[in-house]
């Protein structure tokens, strides 16, 4: 393999919690809820599928339909969606569901699969390209930059830069691009089979793994550096 792309949230990386999520935004609001009340929201918030990252959502609403199918071509889609999703939870303050999508785009939000630093950096010192390729609507590079793995990845195609969402094979084709690739000699890593799976396309080869907490997933990532050879 010529190189490796990898998707973001639940390949690489493990957003926190809902419950962590909306603690942090709170307490930097300067809100207190009693513990019952905050489980309770964090529970409704998680069913909503609030948080970017997180729990799919149970339910799209159906005003929010259409822009949910769009909402990784471009930023302000993508804080439309999921704040849109977010207040159909109530909250203390109206202000308090924009804090709550700007906490998701911190690096604080993030944690690395324990195996993620590894497995870049064999393949970086290998000489295998790699991309990351991600449906997202903000720039997720100060997360690998605070975790000290920026240095290992050659390349990033995030879709609200392209205006194009995974499947679409144009997402990934434009990474093959960027790595002088041959899609043929190419891996794609990740985590979403319908979203993942449109690399195959291009002729990709494409791997899966499943998105979970990233204590009960320490190893999934190390079959990778068997499959580039």
């Amino acid at each position: 393999m010529a190189a490796v792309l990898f998707d973001f949230s639940g390949t690489l990386f493990r957003v926190e919690t809902t419950e962590s999520w909306l603690r942090a935004v709170l307490a930097g609001a300067g809100h207190i809820l009693p513990e019952p009340e905050l489980t309770r929201t964090a529970r409704a918030l998680e069913a909503a599928g609030a948080l970017p990252g997180g729990v799919e959502p149970e339910e799209i609403p159906a005003d929010l339909a259409e822009l949910w199918a769009v909402r990784d071509q471009s930023a302000e889609l993508h804080r439309a969606a999921y704040t849109g999703l977010s207040r159909r939870v109530a909250l203390p303050d109206a202000g308090l569901y924009d804090a709550l999508y700007n906490r998701h785009m911190t690096p604080a939000a993030w944690t690395p699969y324990p195996d993620s630093a590894r497995v870049l950096r064999t393949l970086r010192d290998r000489g295998v390209g790699v991309g990351v390729v991600s449906n997202i609507g903000w720039d997720l590079r100060p997360v690998f930059r605070e975790h000290g793995l920026d240095a290992c990845v050659d390349a990033y195609v995030l879709s609200y830069e392209h205006g194009v969402q995974k499947p679409d094979p144009r997402l990934f084709s434009v990474a093959c691009e960027a790595l002088g690739a041959d899609p043929r000699r190419v891996l794609m890593v990740g985590d979403n089979r319908a979203a993942d799976g449109g690399a195959a396309a291009l002729g990709c080869r494409v791997h899966f793994v499943d998105h979970l907490p990233t204590e009960h997933r320490p190893d999934a990532l190390l079959p990778v550096l068997d499959l580039v050879v």
